[in-house]
């Protein structure tokens, strides 16, 4: 791995985004953002419009078979588990194998994140305000984007080809994936932001930070386009699944908004909370939200489709013994099961991933939860890892192989052709048990 300073020259200070790899980051920035094609109604005139863009059917010919789990730590360590599901008569079993483990950065992880649509890439930001790019197929590191003077908040996707990443120095930083290029910076907090969300539709994202402020970006022209006080400092922001609606989460709190900013709802939760995700039911219609909390499990509350009904608690994740720090879902298709007829076997399901300060990682089906609601009931882990005892930080899922990977296992030609390939990749140490390091001295409630 090579090593990594954070060094505050007046090189570093420049507006312009600078990488390690010295074959990175020679084009200029755009002066545009372009995350979304335009409009069949262009107004370029004699230029080409291209489709709007849509969110893909989801079915179980496109679904990846396997995944993989990264998840960050107090302790600069980041771990990598390959994902597989097998079934054995009718029950499927769900496993987690460690494909590598090493000290990723110089201090510790606060934000991963993996691309859609195949895992290609993956990144992830530490309080040394290093923000890395990893290659998730061939497990090399790509390079370190450090145009924040503060620590990484969050990242995000967008989409495979863009990267957005959150900083407590106020900032918002759009990369672009081909060549990992800034193509805006966008500024308006006045301190640390501590979550971004981007839109379903690519077009625009929201933030909060410390300065109690929630702001609307626009990100096709790249720039600040509405911004409200909430009179309290905001924690985490989320989208609905539709987009229809969100949330913003503050210690126990959830206020839900309409997309004109009318508060539809708070929802006073029973525990601090550290997380907050939307997803679609496993085998029902409808959204579900998933907490991730204090009181060492993930709520599951419904969103009813009227909107002037409160949400309420449905289910429980339990299984950690201390607080859990985030949680991520991904649908993924199922292998067939000999033993069940044609009418009852379920091609698909809905894993939802949680890690913890007990330094546990928790595989949840939630294919478990029923289709009606009624009693709030309990799920337990499917599978777990047990990293004894690192503190775990932050989680994501990248998709791993699909049902429509062709059996040599060689992707089409063009379907990675925005990613360059890169010479002087540094290769990852798989599966390297690294060596037991001094208890940090901050503590976890601050970080």
């Amino acid at each position: 791995m090579p090593k990594v300073t954070s060094s505050k020259s007046a090189e570093r200070k420049s507006k312009k985004a600078r990488i390690e790899n010295p074959t990175f980051g020679r084009q200029k920035p755009t002066p545009s953002l372009d995350i979304t094609p335009p409009t069949p109604k262009s107004a370029k005139g004699k230029e080409k419009a291209k489709p709007a863009p849509q969110i893909p059917e989801i079915s179980s010919s496109n679904l990846p078979t396997t995944f993989k789990v990264v998840a960050g730590s107090y302790e600069k360590l980041l771990y990598g588990l390959e994902g597989t599901v097998t079934c054995e008569g009718s029950d499927y079993q769900f496993h987690l194998n460690p494909i590598f483990i090493f000290p990723a950065h110089v201090s510790c992880i606060k934000a991963v994140a993996a691309s859609p649509n195949g895992g290609k890439w993956l990144a992830t930001g530490s309080a040394d305000e290093i923000v890395k790019v990893w290659d998730l197929r061939r497990r090399k590191e790509i390079g370190g984007l450090m145009h924040h003077e503060g620590s990484i908040t969050q990242l995000q996707f967008p989409s495979r080809s863009h990267l957005l990443s959150a900083s407590e120095d106020g900032t918002l930083c759009l990369f672009r994936a081909r060549d990992w290029a800034v193509l805006r910076s966008l500024k308006g907090h006045k301190d640390r932001i501590n979550s971004v969300a981007v839109h379903p539709s690519g077009k625009v994202a929201l933030s909060v930070g410390k300065d109690k402020t929630l702001r609307m970006w626009d990100l096709m022209r790249g720039k600040g386009s509405a911004s409200t006080k909430l009179g309290k400092e905001g924690e985490v922001v989320r989208w609905s699944i539709k987009g229809s609606s969100f949330v913003v989460q503050s210690q126990s709190s959830i206020d839900v908004f309409s997309t004109d900013m009318v508060l539809r709802h708070t929802i006073t939760h029973p525990s601090r909370i550290h997380n907050i995700r939307f997803c679609n039911r496993a085998h029902a219609a409808g959204e579900i939200m998933l907490v991730a909390a204090e009181d060492k499990k993930v709520s599951i509350y419904d969103i009813p489709e009227d909107h002037d009904t409160l949400p309420t608690i449905i289910a429980e994740l339990v299984g950690h013994t201390n607080r859990v720090k985030a949680v991520e879902m991904l649908q993924i298709a199922l292998p067939p099961s000999k033993n069940q007829t044609s009418e009852s076997i379920k091609s698909s399901t809905t894993i939802a991933c949680t890690v913890s300060s007990d330094g546990k990682i928790h595989i949840y089906d939630l294919a478990m939860l029923p289709a009606v609601n009624g009693d709030k009931v309990e799920l337990l882990p499917v599978v777990e890892y047990d990293t004894k005892g690192t503190r775990l930080t932050c989680v994501t899922i990248a998709e791993g192989e699909s049902t429509d990977t062709p059996a040599n296992g060689k992707r089409k030609r063009g379907e990675d052709e925005d990613e360059s390939e890169v010479e002087g990749e540094e290769e990852w140490v798989p599966h390297v048990e690294a060596e037991e390091e001094e208890e940090e001295e901050e503590s976890e409630d601050d970080a």
